[in-house]
Formats: C-alpha cells, structure tokens, sequence
C-alpha cells in the first residue's frame, strides 16, 4: 500500500478522523494565540518584564501539574478529559479576550489566567499524548502519527503568519477571542469520538498510589527512563539554539530576516520528513530515533563553526529531519509497548522529565555566552548534544526495541 493509501486508510477510521478534526481545529487557533497573546500583553503593558511573567505562569503550572494529569486521564477516559480541558481553555481564553478588547484588562489578571490556561493545559497533555491507540488499529499507528505531525508542521508554517495578519488588522484580543472560539469547537468535534471508558478502579486507589504505580513502572522500563533522563539535558542544550541563535543572526550577516528564514527550513523539513514517513515503515525506532536525534545538534555545531545564512539553513532542515524521525519513533516505543492503562502516566513522567531543565537551560546560555562567547558555548553544546543522543545506544533496551505490530490492538 503506498504512503497516500495508508494516509487514507487511517482517515476512515471515525474516531481518528473526528480527533484529527478536532486537532486540526484547535491547533489553527493556538498556532495564532501565541503571536496574539504577547501583543496583548504589550497593549496592556509595554514592559518586556510584564510579557515574561505571563508567559512564565503559564508554563509554571504546566510542570507541577503533568503529574497530575496523567493519573487523571488514565483514571477517567483521554477524550473526556480532552473535553474538559478544551471547554476549559477556550473559556479562559474567551475571558482574556473580553478583558482586552473592552480595555479593562490589567497584568494580574492576565497571568492568572494563563496560569489557569497552563494547568488546563498540563492535565490535558498525556491524554492527548495517550489517546492515539485507542483511536486507531495498531497497524495504523505509524501513519495516523505521521498525519498529526504533519498537520502540527502545516500548522506552525502558516498560524503565526495568521496570526499576526488578525493582530494587524483586528487587534490580539479578537485574535484571541478566534482562539477561544477554536477550543469550544474543538471540544465538540470530539463528542464524536467514540471509545470505550477505561476500566473501574479500586475504590481504595488514590492519585497519589496510583501516581507510585506509574512511577515503578517507570523506573523498571528501562528504554523509558534513559530517554527521558537523556531528553531532561538534550532539551536544556538546545535551549542555546533558541536563546543565542538569535544573538549570533544580529551579529553576523545572517540578521533577523536571515534568522527567520532558517526557521522556515526547519519547518521545511519536518514536513518533508512527514511525507517520507508516510512511505517508509520505522522499524526499530528508538535505534533509528536517536541516531535521528542527534542530527538535531548540527545547527549548533554550524553557527559555532560556520555562522552563514545557506549554511545554518541547511544544518537547520536536516536537523529538523532527525528530530522528526525520532519524534515518531518515540510516538511509537510508547504507544506500541507501554500498556494502555499505564500510557498517560507513562507520559507524565516522560514531559516532566523532559520539560523540567528546559527553563535552567534557556537561564545559564546567556551568561555562560557572556563569559565564554556565543559561538564557543553553541559549539560546545551541539557537540555534547550529539554525544548524548549517540550514548543513548549504549543501552541494550534502546537500541534493541522492535516495533510490536502483532500486539493486540484497543478496540
């Protein structure tokens, strides 16, 4: 069956079909409230200090919370916890839209609402991360996976664009107010999305046992947690990319267009490799996952080295190439190996691990470029990022996980 046959085949099944829509739906409107919300913010108060605390409360609660949200979705059913937190959201977004498009809103108010956006958001994510094998027949999940990337690729090139037209013309809090109006659509098309509740649970089951449930499961899979502790420095030595690669585009002749520009080759690539992957069968996926991944740190070995616009443009589609590979890769091991009840606590422990150093990364770049130099701290940084993803392999576990296609499927 060709790449496009399998896409289409996916895309029969209702439940998938309905939950693509509803993606679909929801992520337009988010791809643009992020351009929105920080021009709102500006309206409302021209500090960068102000646009920094908004931003940071909501991502605090995103941490403290996923912990939370995984022993939740597996208790009570992903798609009505999706339900919930979409109506939610779009509620909260609604109101931040009121607030500025009346004049009224003030900072306080802002960050506590994107607080409470970030902690629906938390609950919502390993349900989202988890619902896909109940959506789909286990020979489907490679494609299904590879649609959802490759509407989050679509959707990423072209929202901020969007968005930023919406600001321009109409103003962040109707941008806004057109996001709000997404996640209550979105909560609808998935009404349609029909799967089975999971099972009851021991009256005598609390979160917080069921939470240490998750957590020996977590500590006895092996391929698990070395990825997750892997991803916990990878993702704070990527922070540099985001944070002096800016720095390196003003002082060089890449310049901020330039910058722009190897973005888009970035998003570029993901697509490509979307359509790729749609053909290709990923066998072995940690294996080919990480050796995907460390392709990821090329861009940073390039602006250390080589700071020119063709150059950073072409480290930045191919590295976006690996992380993609490794993204399904990933999408698989989980979905295909952990047991369907365990999934969103699985995923719990993997965003916490994961996100946790982000924040200490995108902190200690900057004065670490001050005292060493930019480019020498991106060099060193792309170099260790490659080391680890490459170390990974070193675990039997990793290298070795086969797809399990013949396991039986949710129905």
């Amino acid at each position: 069956m060709t790449g496009r046959g399998e896409a289409l085949t996916t895309l029969r099944e209702p439940n998938f079909r309905f939950y693509f829509l509803s993606r679909l739906v929801n992520g337009a409107g988010s791809t643009m409230a992020g351009v929105a919300l920080a021009f709102a913010v500006l309206e409302v108060s021209d500090s960068p200090s102000a646009l920094g605390i908004v931003l940071a409360a909501e991502s605090i609660p995103l941490v403290l919370f996923l912990l939370a949200g995984g022993v939740i979705a597996d208790r009570f059913g992903r798609t009505l916890v999706l339900q919930v937190c979409n109506v939610a959201a779009g509620l909260i977004q609604l109101t931040v839209a009121g607030l500025v498009v009346s004049g009224t809103a003030q900072v306080w108010q802002l960050v506590v609402l994107s607080a409470l956006a970030g902690t629906a958001m938390a609950i919502s994510f390993p349900a989202m991360a988890s619902v896909m094998p109940q959506l789909v027949p286990r020979d489907q999940l490679q494609p299904a996976n590879v649609l959802m990337s490759m509407q989050r690729g679509t959707l990423n090139v072209i929202g901020p664009t969007i968005g930023g037209v919406l600001v321009v013309t109409v103003g962040p809090g109707w941008a806004l107010g057109v996001d709000g109006l997404t996640y209550l659509a979105a909560a609808a098309l998935l009404l349609l999305v029909k799967i089975p509740a999971p099972p009851p649970r021991a009256e005598d089951a609390s979160m917080v046992a069921e939470l240490r449930e998750g957590w020996r499961y977590f500590r006895a899979t092996t391929w698990l947690w070395v990825i997750v502790v892997a991803f916990g420095v990878l993702n704070a030595l990527h922070s540099a990319f985001n944070t002096l690669g800016p720095v390196m585009a003003v002082r060089t002749d890449i310049g901020e267009a330039g910058w722009g520009l190897i973005l888009s080759a970035g998003a570029v690539g993901l697509l490509v490799t979307t359509v790729v992957m749609l053909r290709v069968p990923l066998q072995r996926p940690l294996l080919w996952g990480m050796l995907g991944c460390a392709l990821y740190g090329i861009p940073m070995l390039v602006l250390g080295l080589h700071p020119h616009l063709v150059a950073v443009m072409v480290a930045s589609f191919v590295g976006s190439i690996g992380i993609e590979v490794f993204s399904l890769g990933w999408s698989l091991a989980m979905q295909e190996h952990v047991p369907d009840e365990m999934l969103s606590r699985a995923y719990s422990y993997d965003a916490l691990g994961s996100f946790v150093a982000i924040p200490v990364g995108q902190l200690a770049v900057g004065p670490l470029g001050a005292v060493f130099g930019v480019r020498e701290v991106l060099l060193v940084c792309g170099v260790a990022y490659g080391v680890i993803c490459l170390a990974t392999l070193g675990s039997r576990s990793v290298r070795d996980l086969q797809r399990a296609q013949d396991r039986v499927g949710v129905s």
